[in-house]
């Protein structure tokens, strides 16, 4: 795993809920989180694992997963790309799923930057009443 890119790493902890494992961060990483009904910022490493080990609590699966790179890497001073995914996971017994875009910036093979906006997180019935009026 030490060859693997930071943002693979990121997707990787994700994926397997061991965010609290996860060193993708740099001592002075800030997360600007827009989520429903509220925004919230966290500053370091240890405040931004923090936050995600609570979002990313569970081992769930990328249902869709895009990635961009943006050729303007100003924001934060290094390499941006732009992550969207659907992540699909079950909690205490209920599907569950959510829709996030994160703008990550990278120096020095840690994460910088996370500006990420979150579309909720959705349990099956809201999920089968999403599906039921076509979205």
């Amino acid at each position: 795993m030490a060859n693997t890119p930071v943002i693979e790493k990121f997707l990787q902890a994700i994926e397997t809920a061991a965010i609290p494992g996860c060193d993708v961060w740099s001592a002075d990483a800030t997360l600007d989180a827009t989520v429903p009904g509220w925004r919230l910022h966290a500053t370091g490493a240890d405040a931004v694992r923090a936050e995600y080990a609570r979002w990313f609590a569970d081992p769930g699966h990328f249902d869709e997963l895009r990635r961009y790179t943006v050729q303007d890497g100003t924001a934060g001073g290094g390499p941006t790309e732009v992550i969207e995914y659907t992540l699909s996971w079950t909690e205490n017994g209920v599907p569950h799923a959510g829709h996030h875009l994160h703008l990550l910036t990278v120096r020095d093979d840690r994460i910088v930057s996370d500006m990420v906006f979150c579309g909720g997180r959705w349990p099956a019935a809201l999920l089968a009443e999403m599906e039921a009026a076509g979205a």
